[in-house]
């Protein structure tokens, strides 16, 4: 009996209350501190304080690419720079809606070489932001999917 009430769970009741995942696009800001040497930009959530890229839902008017420039730009001060058209990779997560509900997000992963960086943006009194290596970065982050991105970046 046991085995069948699982079944029944995990194929008739699950589907209904499973949210779909939703689609974010994200920012993977680097700049050449020396010839071979990347360094990449992590900013803090505004939430947990947890490290992250600069991401955000799809915003009407700009494809992927842009969508994580423009992410770059409000979250983390990002100018000048230009993001890669193809995304390097993806991640998923587990992100809190504002009602409460978990929610699964699918995150396309941008490259984006950095030119500068603004001393005023907008979320500049939201969150911080670091350079830091790759590896240390891997360190920082929670999600699996991106340590791993981030592991492998050159």
């Amino acid at each position: 009996m046991t085995e069948l009430f699982s079944r029944i769970v995990s194929d008739v009741l699950s589907p209904f209350v499973r949210r779909p995942k939703r689609y974010q696009v994200a920012a993977l800001c680097f700049r050449e501190k020396s010839p071979g040497r990347k360094e990449v930009l992590l900013i803090t959530s505004r939430d947990t304080g947890r490290w992250i890229l600069p991401k955000g839902w799809p915003i009407n008017g700009f494809d992927a690419p842009g969508t994580a420039l423009q992410e770059a730009w409000e979250e983390a001060g990002v100018k000048g720079a230009a993001p890669d058209p193809e995304p390097i990779g993806s991640y998923e997560y587990e992100k809190m809606l504002d009602g409460g509900l978990p929610v699964t997000c699918h995150t396309d992963v941008y490259r984006v070489k950095v030119a500068k960086l603004a001393e005023d943006y907008p979320e500049i009194s939201e969150r911080r932001r670091e350079w830091m290596t790759p590896q240390r970065a891997a360190e920082l982050v929670n999600e699996p999917g991106l340590k791993d991105l981030l592991r492998h970046f050159s």
